[in-house]
């Protein structure tokens, strides 16, 4: 909402407030139920009575989640759920307006959508969470399944190149875009709410493991042995530093970015890159984005933060200059203006 509070407030709803009487209907141990309580913990730390919040999804797993949600929520239609979304929020700027959805969902049948919300900057916030699968269909190829995935429909392996959701936001003009795993809940209430404190569209990726259909596929970026070595976590004004021993770094190499070991052929932490969220331009973040394990480590965290003019707000100032202009609105003048026909009992049309 673009009245979020600078300063967190202090809460007068709890957890509880904002779940349903219906129990979560998710296999045991899928990442939804860890993903569905971070974001219910963050609602109330906002400080909005719950009828001003809603939720919206398309279909999928995830987008069951407006059923346990005791807020508004719309189950919409398969991948438009931005466009319902963009709707409620044309309708009401002051809600603080959601969207669930799912690798399949926003990025298959979606995919129009999502990229034209991303690009036109309304204040809403958008939770995709990737399993790489199909999971409410049993186990089919996602737009996210890595090239050579065996499934249902893909016995023998995919052959096409994945979508990767943060490249695919940045390169749309989103202007927060993140990403955190289900397993560490502690980053995915920070990011969350520092998604919803963001003025403009807020893009979250989810790596969520699918017990049933996809299960482990993310098991080296959440795994303790070996997480300090594939991911790289953003922290603003940070250098890019990552490895069990802090000894790996992300440096600028020509217009790309290489991986190098502090100490070795005289590279310092000082020839790192510092991370900046609120860099105005998009080409470092989209950079980062496209490190994909097991050739880089994959950056957790907040990619990108900036400013630009919401959605919402334009279209209210071209309604307020186009009155000034033009003077109020009237219907029925529109409906019998320009040429008109009457047609009589007969069947037979006259112009008026």
């Amino acid at each position: 909402m673009s009245s979020l509070p600078v300063e967190q407030l202090e809460p007068t709803l709890t957890r509880q407030d904002f779940l349903s009487e219906i129990e979560p209907r998710w296999c045991a141990g899928c990442g939804c139920h860890a993903i569905f309580k971070a974001w219910t913990n963050v609602l109330p730390r906002l400080g909005y009575p719950k009828e001003e919040f809603v939720i919206v999804s398309g279909i999928g797993c995830s987008s069951r989640l407006p059923y346990y949600a005791d807020t508004y929520g719309v189950h919409s239609i398969h991948g438009r759920a931005p466009a319902v979304a963009l709707g409620i929020k044309l309708a009401n700027p002051n809600l603080s307006v959601w969207v669930v959805t799912g690798d399949g969902d926003a990025l298959s049948i979606g995919g129009n959508h999502f990229i034209h919300l991303m690009r036109r900057n309304p204040d809403i916030n958008v939770m995709l969470f990737n399993n790489q699968i199909y999971g409410l269909t049993k186990g089919q190829a996602s737009p996210t399944s890595p090239a050579g995935t065996m499934t249902k429909t893909s016995p023998l392996g995919t052959i096409e190149a994945p979508f990767h959701p943060c490249s695919m936001a940045i390169a749309s003009g989103a202007t927060f875009v993140a990403r955190v795993t289900d397993r560490d809940v502690k980053m995915m209430e920070e990011v969350m709410y520092a998604a919803a404190k963001h003025d403009g569209v807020s893009f979250i990726e989810i790596l969520e493991n699918c017990m049933i259909f996809n299960d482990g596929v993310y098991a080296p970026l959440t795994d303790k042995k070996t997480r300090d070595d594939t991911t790289l976590i953003l922290e603003h004004g940070k250098p890019l530093i990552f490895g069990k021993n802090r000894d790996k770094g992300i440096l600028l190499h020509g217009a790309d970015m290489r991986i190098v070991k502090i100490g070795e052929s005289g590279f310092t932490e000082h020839d790192l890159l510092v991370h900046d969220v609120y860099n105005p331009s998009s080409t470092l973040a989209y950079l980062l984005s496209q490190f994909q394990y097991p050739e880089a480590p994959v950056p957790l965290g907040i990619f990108r933060s900036v400013d630009a003019p919401t959605y919402e707000i334009e279209v209210r100032a071209q309604e307020k200059r186009a009155e000034e202009q033009l003077g109020a609105p009237d219907l029925k003048k529109l409906l019998f203006s320009g040429d008109m026909w009457i047609v009589d009992e007969d069947g037979r049309s006259h112009s008026v």
